[in-house]
């Protein structure tokens, strides 16, 4: 590529392959301009000379006798001389044998007529030979056709054309090429700056490394213009963003993209590390404006995935809540043993009975509850260990009598664990900080007709202060964001649970309780999924 040459003699040299394509265009149009002019022109003048010639009294008396033909070629040439013609034959009607002729040759042959009507008696005009002709009939005393007069003209070559046009298209035809060279200089120039004086060699490398990048990077790249319409994606962005191949031209709001992330990619949610959800994906995005000369010009998003990263997130989270269940009972034994040794030491050995007995019952009696009305163990674990995380905030955690979950797949237990976990770990979080008596209830049941229709319905309510109603959908969507934009991680336990109930083609809901005894969370769980 280099042997090419530079990029502005390669600009340069096609304008003027251009230019010169102009020129011929207009050189050939300017020809054929002069040529119709030529015949239009010579040949009314030779229709004129024949005309004159036929007229002639002398003319018609030396056909009329053939005694005198020799009388003939004086008019003939005389004609000749003074038009200017390249030539003008006498010939007779019969044989076409011509009398005179400039070329001596010619003289006795036939004469050439082409498609002349002059045999008809009428005059004609036209091509016969690559000449241009005028034929005349002569006519004699009888009105009959006595002889025929050609006079012709040698009709001018291409070049002779060009040459022979107006010199207002030769002096246009030269400035044309002036101004083509110095208009091809400069453009050359031009596009030299705007390519920042880059030969089309090391373009096309720039063009190749930046694709390379684009699609060699593990983070996902999306491009937007000003009008928020992408313009590049790499494979990574459309595989975490599950895009079509036809996306690039197409505007962010015209793809189906949740509220969420169409605010993140036009730039309506600020900040850094935007938390999103899309498909069952957590994904991390952070969009930098293009500024050039002053002005936005469009926007780069960058994204990865937080899925994996999240998942170990919640492991760590199950392994926190087992260590804080653990510690809330280690340190609820604590009190007791302090307790039981208080009490021996005054030796009321009676009330120790009492107070163990009591104690292991009501222990026992919350274990037996949950583990004879929810079958599917993890459910049952969680919620024994969610009791003794409550209790050591001073919430009490209690199951409706109605609550009854059986045996479940493993796919939806893990989804039933993540969801009830939420919500109850919401609860707790709302109830932080009040006062008066603080509980939290939860309901759990099945229908199971066997048909795919069937769910398990969750219902968790608690004695918290509820949800204002203007933001009960704004908690699954957006209450997550504000959160996590000022507290980390808080929040995205809701929008999470409703990513796994819609993905069960499920739903999630939150209203206040009638009785003004906090907030209520619905979560509907199909059975199968879709």
């Amino acid at each position: 590529m280099a042997g090419r040459g530079s990029l502005t003699r390669q600009l340069l040299g096609w304008q003027l392959v251009i230019v010169l394509a102009l020129l011929g265009a207009v050189a050939v149009f300017g020809a054929i301009q002069s040529n119709a002019a030529f015949r239009a022109t010579e040949g009314r003048r030779m229709l004129s000379v024949a005309e004159d010639v036929a007229a002639t009294a002398g003319v018609r008396a030396a056909l009329a006798d053939p005694l005198r033909y020799h009388q003939l070629p004086p008019f003939a040439e005389s004609a000749r001389s003074l038009s200017g013609a390249t030539s003008v034959i006498i010939a007779l009607p019969s044989s076409r044998r011509v009398l005179t002729s400039p070329d001596p040759s010619q003289v006795g042959s036939p004469l050439p007529l082409g498609d002349s009507t002059v045999q008809s008696g009428r005059s004609w005009v036209g091509e016969v030979d690559g000449s241009l002709v005028a034929h005349v009939p002569v006519i004699g005393e009888r009105g009959t056709v006595i002889g025929y007069v050609a006079a012709g003209q040698d009709t001018p070559t291409f070049f002779e054309g060009v040459v022979n046009s107006p010199g207002d298209a030769l002096l246009l035809l030269g400035l044309a090429t002036v101004l083509g060279v110095v208009g091809s200089l400069l453009v050359a120039r031009r596009v030299k700056r705007q390519t920042f004086g880059l030969e089309p060699a090391e373009i096309a490398g720039l063009v190749e490394h930046r694709e390379a990048m684009l699609h060699g990077i593990k983070e996902g790249v999306v491009g937007l213009d000003q009008s928020d319409r992408i313009t590049l994606v790499n494979d990574h962005a459309r595989d975490l963003l599950t895009l079509p191949h036809d996306v690039v031209g197409k505007p962010v709001r015209a793809l189906e993209f949740n509220e969420r992330l169409v605010d993140v990619l036009t730039g309506r949610a600020e900040g850094r590390d935007q938390i999103v959800l899309r498909k069952g994906k957590v994904l991390i995005m952070n969009r930098m404006p293009i500024v050039l000369a002053g002005g936005a010009v469009g926007s780069v998003v960058t994204l990865r995935d937080r899925t994996e990263i999240e998942a170990l997130r919640g492991e760590l989270d199950a392994t926190r809540t087992a260590t804080d269940t653990l510690r809330a009972q280690a340190h609820e034994f604590t009190n007791r043993l302090h307790t039981i040794s208080g009490l021996i030491e005054l030796g009321e050995y009676d009330e120790v009975r009492n107070y163990v007995d009591r104690v292991s019952h009501t222990r026992q009696a919350w274990h037996d509850e949950v583990s004879t009305r929810i079958a599917d163990s993890a459910v049952a674990a969680l919620l024994i260990a969610k009791a003794s995380l409550a209790s050591e905030q001073g919430v009490g955690l209690r199951l409706t009598p109605s609550a009854r979950l059986g045996a479940v797949d493993e796919q939806l237990s893990s989804d039933l664990v993540t969801v009830i976990g939420n919500l109850v770990d919401n609860a707790l979080e709302a109830l932080r900080g009040t006062h008066g008596e603080r509980w939290i209830e939860v309901d759990v049941s099945q229908t199971d007709d066997g048909s795919d229709d069937s769910e398990v319905l969750v219902v968790v309510r608690d004695s918290g202060p509820g949800v204002a109603p203007e933001i009960a959908e704004e908690v699954f969507r957006h209450g997550f964001t504000t959160k996590a934009a000022r507290e980390g991680t808080r929040g995205l336990g809701l929008a999470l649970t409703r990513q796994i109930c819609l993905r069960r083609n499920g739903s999630v809901q939150v209203h206040n309780d009638d009785g003004g005894n906090g907030a209520v969370f619905t979560a509907r769980l199909p059975r199968v999924l879709p």
